[in-house]
């Protein structure tokens, strides 16, 4: 009898690892217990950082820790329709934002909540994109940081066309003889994005312009649930050579290497040398979203094992014994930290939900004639829910308009007050806005 045929997947070859003399090497100046060393590239863009300084950033990140975990409770009790935890990143975000300047840009995904903050986001303006309230949240011309990119990927293409702008400023300043003030964009992506196309594309037009920009890749190890191991062979800081730029590859749980990464990447892209990968190892402790469950994919020994390099406490060690911080200080940390989670609550929970009738001032600076179309198609449509009994007499025992009466109200009362006619489906009797137009048009 003819053997058994293999499996597929005793087909295919064993994955190979590249050796260790290709890897990019992985840069860290506090290591896992708090001890500083020293980089012959890296460390002179943090000498100026001292204890003071240290303990702000602890502070940063341990009040964006504390506001994580209050939305994703706050989530959890049907307060926010989702939110993304960011448990396990505070360094690479606090680290990476103290590094830009305020003409910088920046170019976040939806998980950038320590960066927000750090760019002067209030926490009501955050909280009420999560909470369906407001489709941006803030305005990016005031914070110099776009709304939150939920389309994965598509964020990079945008900083990229932004950095080739910033450098069309800069010529254009030159020519007339003014000087410019130097600037980067920085776009923030994950592991599992950075296999997008956009990305591939948004690298190719930067090397191709060397347009001031620094992608900052957050690698938490997962795509939702699909580890790195399977997305990538290589660290993706070596994916930066195949473009031409430099790429680096920095502990992501050490808050100053971070920091100093992202000034080195800065300080090139600012001075015209064109862009620059940063990749910031790290781990995301927490779900990917609140409607993830870790549980079905993740091994807890990796979970236990990540935990032990928390960024918190990698810092905390490092400011108790090379420093002399005290209890003092992280018990008044701890209680600014409750604070600001009670403070966010409060807001969150005083929030008034939108007029949607307000939206349709939005799309234009001035009354747009489809905009109008579809105003009037909702004026009809909610009119239509009169709450009146078959004697056109409402609940509270008043006289109500049917929809279907001639007095002007009902369904015609949307279309009259906007000066438009709409054409009622002869299937369900709600006016279409297909056919809608002003009764000049219909003449």
């Amino acid at each position: 009898m003819d053997a058994a045929p293999s499996s597929p997947a005793a087909r295919v070859p064993a994955r190979t690892a590249p050796t260790p003399e290709v890897r990019t090497r992985l840069v860290w100046l506090l290591d896992r217990d708090g001890r500083r060393s020293e980089d012959p590239v890296l460390s002179p863009y943090v000498q100026d950082v001292g204890a003071e300084q240290l303990r702000e950033l602890y502070r940063s990140m341990a009040l964006a820790r504390r506001f994580d975990e209050e939305a994703t409770h706050l989530q959890r009790q049907g307060e926010l329709v989702l939110w993304a935890p960011m448990r396990g990143q505070e360094a690479a975000q606090v680290g990476s934002a103290r590094a830009l300047r305020p003409a910088d840009h920046v170019f976040p995904t939806y998980r950038e909540h320590a960066v927000a903050i750090e760019r002067g986001v209030e926490p009501a303006e955050l909280l009420a994109v999560f909470r369906g309230h407001s489709a941006g949240g803030w305005k990016p011309s005031e914070h110099h940081m776009n709304v939150f990119s939920i389309v994965l990927g598509c964020q990079v293409p945008h900083a990229v066309g932004y950095a080739m702008g910033i450098d069309l400023d800069r010529r254009a300043a030159e020519a007339e003889g003014r000087e410019a003030e130097p600037a980067a964009a920085v776009v923030y992506f994950g592991d599992g994005t950075s296999t997008q196309g956009e990305v591939h594309e948004g690298m190719v037009f930067a090397a191709s312009y060397d347009a001031p920009v620094v992608f900052f890749v957050q690698n938490n190890q997962w795509a939702i649930s699909v580890p790195f191991s399977t997305q990538s062979r290589v660290p993706l800081a070596e994916r930066a050579a195949g473009y031409g730029f430099e790429g680096i590859r920095v502990d992501g749980n050490d808050v100053l290497a971070v920091l100093a990464a992202s000034r080195y990447a800065l300080e090139k892209a600012r001075t015209g040398q064109g862009p620059v990968l940063v990749e910031a190892e790290t781990y995301r402790l927490g779900a990917h979203t609140t409607a993830d469950d870790p549980t079905k994919y993740r091994l807890r020994e990796d979970e236990s094992r990540w935990s032990e390099l928390d960024p918190l406490l990698r810092l905390e060690a490092h400011l108790r014994e090379a420093h002399g911080t005290g209890d003092e200080f992280f018990a008044d940390v701890a209680a600014d930290a409750q604070a600001f989670a009670e403070q966010a609550r409060t807001l969150v929970l005083a929030m008034e939900p939108p007029v949607l009738e307000d939206f349709f001032d939005r799309p234009y600076a001035e009354r747009h004639p489809l905009v109008e179309e579809e105003r009037a198609w909702y004026a009809a449509y909610q009119a239509g829910f009169a709450d009146t009994d078959d004697t056109g007499t409402g609940n509270d025992g008043t006289a109500r308009s049917t929809p279907d009466s001639t007095d002007g109200a009902g369904a015609d009362r949307g279309t009259q007050a906007s000066g438009l006619t709409v054409a009622a489906d002869p299937v369900t009797g709600v006016p279409d806005p297909r056919t809608a137009g002003t009764q000049e048009d219909l003449a």
